[in-house]
């Protein structure tokens, strides 16, 4: 399990890096566990030890989403003094975010129905 937690937070450590270098404005976990993704597609090993901690991490996935909910709470006079906007913006994001899921599996779907018609 110990080389799981350092196989993560290496990775975390190596996203933190690269946004500070570069300046990007992504937070360095989500970096460092794309690099992770990357890593492990390419073949490096992962080992019995991150696959422990993984799963261990997700099964108290939900435990994460307590401080997002008390910093709602905390800003809860300035959700009520925005919603409008708030509310606008979450509905046409998702909007957006079905048209273009829409869209891209509409265009996967013709592709792989050109590749079956021209195996027979």
């Amino acid at each position: 399990m110990l080389r799981g937690w350092s196989i993560l937070l290496l990775f975390q450590l190596a996203g933190e890096a690269l946004t500070r270098v570069a300046g990007w404005p992504v937070p360095g976990p989500v970096v460092g566990m794309a690099l992770l993704l990357a890593a492990l597609q390419l073949g490096a090993p992962g080992g019995e030890g991150l696959t422990t901690v993984a799963t261990g991490l997700l099964s108290h996935l939900s435990l994460l989403f307590v401080p997002a909910g008390v910093g709602i709470l905390l800003h809860a006079h300035r959700l009520s003094a925005e919603w409008p906007a708030i509310v606008g913006a979450l509905l046409v994001s998702t909007a957006a975010a079905v048209g273009v899921a829409g869209l891209v599996g509409e265009r996967l779907a013709r592709r792989a129905g050109r590749g079956e018609e021209e195996r027979a």
